[in-house]
């Protein structure tokens, strides 16, 4: 449903004195999941190049238990990355800023192969057997 004229001023003064206000914006920053796995992702990254570049020295020096540990820290890095990337795809929780009221949306769970073959069988139009 469009807002009216007035409505849509009032929104537009609402979100720039929001804008303006750096504490409410930290605090719902904080609060972003996306913001949480977006960093742990960065440092996922550099965890990788590390474990590259003690595969590389343990290559060059053939030393065979420091590229294996190199190995093992990158493979730990990218399962750490992937976790976080599947944390930051999640629905974010709204919060009251500065108060204790909070509601959480129910997160459903994810359908699995069988049960979208079943939803796609039940839905299928009744000429086609």
């Amino acid at each position: 449903m469009p807002l009216s004229e007035h409505e849509q001023r009032l929104f537009d003064q609402i979100e720039r004195s929001l804008a303006e206000d750096p504490k409410f914006a930290s605090a719902v920053r904080a609060s972003d999941p996306r913001f949480h796995a977006r960093r742990r992702l960065l440092v996922a990254a550099f965890v990788i190049l590390v474990g590259l570049a003690l595969v590389v020295l343990g290559t060059v020096s053939s030393n065979t238990p420091l590229g294996v540990a190199g190995f093992v820290v990158m493979l730990g890095s990218a399962a750490f990355a992937m976790q976080s990337r599947r944390k930051g795809n999640a629905p974010a929780d709204l919060h009251a800023v500065g108060g204790t009221a909070s509601r959480r949306t129910r997160q459903t769970r994810k359908a699995g192969f069988i049960d979208r073959l079943e939803d796609r069988w039940r839905q299928r139009p009744e000429g086609h057997r």
